[in-house]
């Protein structure tokens, strides 16, 4: 069975004979299943009046564990993105109620983001439907088949960021 990348590596075989482009075979179809799943799992997040990129900050505080907080670099950290962006987020969400800034006691220059009640209480509410939803999406491939294919994502991954930072 034929994908619509296969469509793309036909026509480039076509266009330039003797040209590799297996690459795309990997990067495209990666590329194509990100936007599909971004799509289903932003309609879920939808259904809660969520962004795909509230859940992923009221997900990094609460994972935290209680008190549910931490400092901008570690969220930054969290989410790969930019101070003024997390700035930006943080603005957005603190307006919202999901979340405070707090002076980092560890640090008299430093804040720390926490996550307020209606921000644990979202964060809860949202977990369970968010993993029947990734669950669903990748209902097409078997348990083992997902182990196999998060092991190679994994190893993908570690060849271009390197290993996690120790928590």
């Amino acid at each position: 069975m034929r994908d619509a990348v296969d469509v793309i590596i036909e026509q480039w075989a076509r266009e330039k004979p003797g040209f590799d482009v297996s690459p795309v075979g990997i990067v495209g179809r990666t590329a194509r299943l990100h936007a599909l799943l971004d799509k289903g799992i932003g309609a879920n997040f939808a259904r809660f009046g969520l962004a795909h990129w509230e859940y992923d900050v009221l997900a990094s505080l609460r994972r935290a564990g209680a008190p549910y907080r931490l400092t901008v670099g570690q969220l930054m950290a969290s989410m790969m993105i930019s101070s003024g962006a997390m700035t930006n987020r943080i603005d957005r969400m603190a307006a919202r109620g999901l979340l405070t800034r707090e002076p980092d006691p560890a640090d008299r220059r430093g804040v720390l983001v926490r996550l307020t009640e209606a921000g644990v209480t979202m964060a809860e509410q949202v977990l369970v439907p968010h993993m029947e939803t990734e669950r669903d999406l990748l209902s097409g491939l078997s348990a083992k088949e997902q182990q196999q294919l998060a092991a190679l994502l994994r190893k993908a991954l570690l060849s271009l960021e390197g290993p996690a930072p120790q928590q």
